[in-house]
């Protein structure tokens, strides 16, 4: 008999306890105002865990050494569209000197480069054999 009692207070206590659970739920529901993300970058990955896009914050710095000889760059903003082999095969940048597009074709030596730096703008085209050609208004 007592364990009967000791059952039905420990199920009396189980309904109450889940009684009040329920009472604190509340229905799920999207918010009428959209909320913003901030961060300073964002990866979007595939089901396997591969990058596939990246959007990311490069700081400026004044003492990188290009490849034409020029010192420094400003901070840019990149978004980066990979391929699921890991290859970056669309760039679009900004930055306070300007912009760009660049699309990559199967091997890094064919690509396409749209620009606007500075008070200039250009289209550079190189295909797979090295051949080259730069539009300029």
């Amino acid at each position: 008999m007592k364990i009967q009692r000791v059952v039905l207070f420990l199920s009396a206590a189980n309904l109450v306890l889940l009684a009040f659970q329920m009472a604190q739920l509340r229905a799920v529901s999207a918010e009428s105002e959209p909320s913003i993300l901030r961060g300073t970058g964002m990866e979007i990955v595939d089901t396997q865990g591969r990058m596939r896009a990246q959007l990311t914050l490069v700081p400026g710095d004044p003492n990188f050494k290009m490849p034409d000889g020029t010192t420094g760059y400003a901070e840019t903003v990149i978004f980066r569209l990979i391929t699921a082999d890991g290859k970056p095969r669309v760039k679009l940048t900004t930055s306070d000197d300007g912009s760009g597009l660049m699309l990559l074709g199967d091997s890094d030596t064919t690509h396409t480069i749209l620009q606007a730096d500075g008070k200039e703008t250009s289209l550079k085209l190189w295909n797979d054999e090295a051949d080259q050609k730069i539009v300029k208004p």
